[in-house]
């Protein structure tokens, strides 16, 4: 039998979602279906009228598929739930400092981790619908991404999620120690949009930044949804095991920092 959330968790989650559902406008949701629709989209476009409905040899070489539009949809679907799943949860302790909580927060008898999880289920919850609506347009479009397996399609989203968490954990620190949020992040979501290849092969890029990128807990991770959903090949262990240790080792990195961080940000406020 499965125990119940934790009391933290199911809160911060409950009013997350009251919060978000009556204060922002459904402009909200259809502008944050934008970037993956457009991507997506120009995908379409781009095979239909360049490509002339094919795709050349060294991707498929390189990808081990020959469905262009399936991979981008795969890509843009992934990268919707990695940036919005940071966003979600690295905001948290930033916005509470904003709202002047943070003191109240710090001395309230909550943990953090099941804090944070409460905005991550959230932000996993609301982008599962997002996501249903922009595999619905590529669908529309003509894309056909499958999965390997009920068992490995669950496999490959638990290994995204913890990479997510493990990155907003840090990312979270980073912030509230600066005191910003804007510039942090979108660097952030620049950095793993080049190093993790989303929407490209990782082999076109130069040997350095392959390196680099395997410092990033979501390139082992996109290795293992690429392999359920775009290759067929399954579940790659090696990848597996890499993006888990990563993930696991970055909320470690977070949870060690964050005291620290929560004190510079307080003493900062006076």
């Amino acid at each position: 039998m499965l125990s119940p959330p934790p009391p933290v968790l199911w809160a911060t989650f409950l009013r997350t979602w009251a919060v978000t559902r009556r204060a922002y406008p459904w402009s909200y949701f259809l502008g944050t279906l934008m970037l993956g629709a457009f991507t997506v989209g120009l995908a379409h476009l781009g095979l239909a009228a360049i490509g002339g409905g094919r795709v050349a040899g060294d991707f498929v070489a390189k990808t081990g598929s020959a469905d262009y539009l399936g991979y981008i949809t795969v890509g843009a679907a992934a990268f919707m739930f990695t940036t919005h799943g940071i966003l979600w949860v690295a905001k948290a302790l930033i916005q509470e400092q904003r709202e002047g909580t943070l003191g109240a927060l710090l001395i309230a008898p909550a943990a953090r981790v099941p804090y944070l999880l409460g905005f991550a289920a959230f932000a996993f919850t609301a982008i599962a619908l997002e996501v249903a609506v922009l595999l619905a347009c590529a669908l529309a479009l003509g894309a056909r991404p499958s999965a390997t397996g009920a068992t490995g399609a669950l496999v490959a989203l638990l290994t995204l999620g913890v990479a997510v968490f493990g990155m907003s954990m840090v990312l979270t620190a980073v912030m509230i120690t600066a005191g910003e949020a804007h510039i942090t992040q979108n660097t952030v979501f620049l950095a793993i949009a080049l190093l993790s290849g989303f929407t490209f092969p990782r082999d076109d890029l130069p040997a350095a930044l392959q390196w680099l990128g395997e410092a990033v807990p979501t390139t082992a991770a996109m290795d293992v949804v690429r392999g359920v959903f775009t290759s067929g090949a399954g579940v790659p262990p090696g990848r597996l095991a890499l993006a888990l240790a990563l993930g696991c080792a970055y909320i470690a990195a977070g949870l060690l920092w964050l005291p620290r961080a929560e004190r510079r940000a307080m003493e900062r406020s006076y």
